[in-house]
């Protein structure tokens, strides 16, 4: 199979496993039913949200295991994780197991969050090593699927069950055990790294597939809002969406078949020039050889002696590409721009990953925090966890997409945007977004605004974090650096998490519940003074990665 048609197709296999692998943002969907039926108390509950995220303590053990398995099994073992975890939590709530400690179950939670962490490695890693010119691109383009996930997950749940609320909690823990591992065995055999040194950009493809993607996202905005979702039936919805994650294979196929029909044309072409010569050579007495035709001229040679020499070259490029994993790693490097390539005991002493691991905690992770609470914060407005947790999902999947398509227009003019600037104009709104849910409003309007708002510049932060990574850190040890980055996720998930359940159980009634703005109002303030401390420590590392952005852009201009 032509190259170009296995590094698109590792591309759309990517997209569908990202779209599917969010499956920690299903928990506050099904949080209040859990509480329920566990009868554990608010602070109980946020520690299995904890747990959700502590899985990520051991998402390094993912990104070394890459250096060592190739990506097919890495990616068999994550699925299998998430489908031990959700699924042995799926039987409890069905009765088919007894007798599960709340230890027992904290642990389950843990092992389907780090699940996630190697399906992700995988996807990172083939998408970095598969498009270097073009990594931050196809980063945001399949990162901003993740960002469906919830949403992908509800509208399915709404055809099953649409109705009872303990069946739609079973059923999001039976997707989340089944669906990860099913898709993860389609695509197995396509995602893997392609031994390309360098990526021509194929400009009409990644168009086409922004497009697509595009209209993905606005189709699941269209059916978070309550309005537009009610002109169309949950399972039409389903059909539609179905049919939207499907519509990338058609770039590969595209690519593909445009390739076959170039390389028919030229062996045609190959064909008559040799039968032209070859009578010529006959005419003329004289005995054809193929050493003869191939010594008739330098442009002459490589054309008729495509079949013979671009063998022998292809497998000389394939038995130099073809070596380790390390070496497939330099390759890329010649292509991709960092400051500097080191392993992670070098990183931990530099000043810039702690300024960029603090920055990261009061950005995405306390996104996350506040996605995590979301079904709380909704019942206490008395608004619908659901339409929050689509709605969440569906913006930050526009988030996500952001940073790539900033990126393509800016990278056609040969510029190359400083990444802790762009993540400085993300953050001030999120903080914004905060205090704006102080607001006190009787329609919710407020609410569902800080929602979207936290949605969008949560998911560009983190799209946008797997390229700063990679600029800062090297390609290199990638796998083992981001891991220890995302490290701040549990330890930020259990710290404001837990103060959150600390005044949310101050201020609820003797049944524990709490209804009214002060419920969460301390902890919104909370959040949003962070988020600007997050923002003032971005402009530091901004003002200390300058030169090196500086540079980038001097040399792009001189060429």
């Amino acid at each position: 199979m032509p190259r170009i048609f296995l590094q698109w197709l590792s591309l759309v296999a990517i997209i569908w496993l990202q779209s599917i692998n969010g499956t920690n943002s299903n928990f506050p969907a099904y949080s209040s039913q859990f509480k329920h039926l566990l009868s554990i108390s608010q602070i109980q509950l946020n520690n299995l949200a904890f747990a959700s995220d502590a899985g990520k303590l051991f998402g390094w053990l993912s990104g070394s295991a890459a250096n060592y398995l190739p990506m097919w099994l890495v990616l068999i073992l994550g699925s299998s994780l998430g489908l031990i975890g959700y699924g042995v939590q799926y039987l409890f709530l069905i009765g088919r197991v007894s007798n599960l400690s709340y230890g027992a179950i904290f642990f389950l939670v843990m092992l389907a969050g780090n699940s996630i962490c190697w399906i992700n490695t995988v996807c990172y890693l083939v998408i970095i090593r598969n498009f270097p010119l073009d990594n931050q691109l196809a980063i945001g383009l399949t990162g901003s699927y993740q960002g469906l996930s919830a949403k992908i997950y509800t509208d399915i749940v709404d055809v099953v069950y649409p109705c009872s609320n303990v069946e739609r909690a079973r059923a999001y823990l039976f997707l989340s055990s089944v669906l990860p591992l099913t898709v993860s065995v389609i695509v197995a055999p396509v995602v893997r790294v392609i031994n390309t040194v360098k990526t021509k950009r194929e400009e009409v493809a990644f168009i086409l597939i922004l497009i697509i993607t595009t209209v993905t996202g606005a189709f699941a905005i269209m059916g978070s809002l309550g309005s537009a979702s009610s002109l169309l039936s949950p399972f039409t919805g389903v059909v539609v969406m179905v049919a939207l994650l499907l519509a990338p294979l058609t770039i590969p196929l595209g690519l593909g078949l445009r390739h076959q029909i170039g390389k028919l044309a030229g062996e045609k072409i190959h064909i008559e020039e040799t039968n032209s010569v070859s009578m010529d050579k006959t005419e003329s007495g004289v005995t054809l050889d193929i050493c003869d035709i191939i010594s008739e001229s330098p442009s002459e040679s490589f054309e008729l002696s495509f079949s013979y020499t671009s063998e022998k070259m292809n497998g000389d490029q394939q038995s130099e590409s073809s070596t380790s994993g390390d070496d497939k790693i330099s390759e890329t490097n010649e292509i991709n721009i960092v400051m500097e390539e080191i392993g992670v005991k070098v990183m931990l002493r530099r000043l810039n990953f702690w300024l960029y691991f603090f920055v990261y905690l009061f950005a995405v992770t306390l996104g996350l925090v506040f996605f995590n609470n979301l079904g709380q914060i909704a019942e206490s407005r008395g608004r619908s966890a659901s339409s929050l947790v689509s709605l969440s999902s569906s913006f930050g999947f526009f988030g996500r997409l952001i940073p790539s398509i900033v990126d393509y227009f800016v990278s056609r003019r040969k510029y190359m945007i400083s990444r802790p600037a762009f993540v400085v104009a993300l953050m001030v709104p999120t903080g914004a977004a905060f205090f704006l849910l102080l607001v006190k409003d009787n329609t919710g309007l407020w609410l569902y605004i800080s929602t979207a708002t936290i949605g969008v510049c949560t998911g560009a932060v983190s799209s946008i974090s797997v390229s700063l990574t990679t600029e800062l850190f090297g390609t290199k040890n990638f796998g083992v650096n981001h891991n220890v980055l995302v490290i701040n996720i549990p330890i930020g998930s259990f710290l404001f998490g837990y103060l959150a359940a600390i005044v949310y159980r101050k201020e609820a009634n003797a049944k524990g519940k709490c209804f009214g703005m002060e419920c969460y109002r301390n902890t919104f303030i909370l959040w949003g003074t962070l988020c600007f401390i997050g923002t003032f420590l971005a402009l530091i590392l901004y003002a200390r990665t300058r030169k090196f952005y500086n540079s980038q852009r001097s040399q792009d201009n001189r060429s």
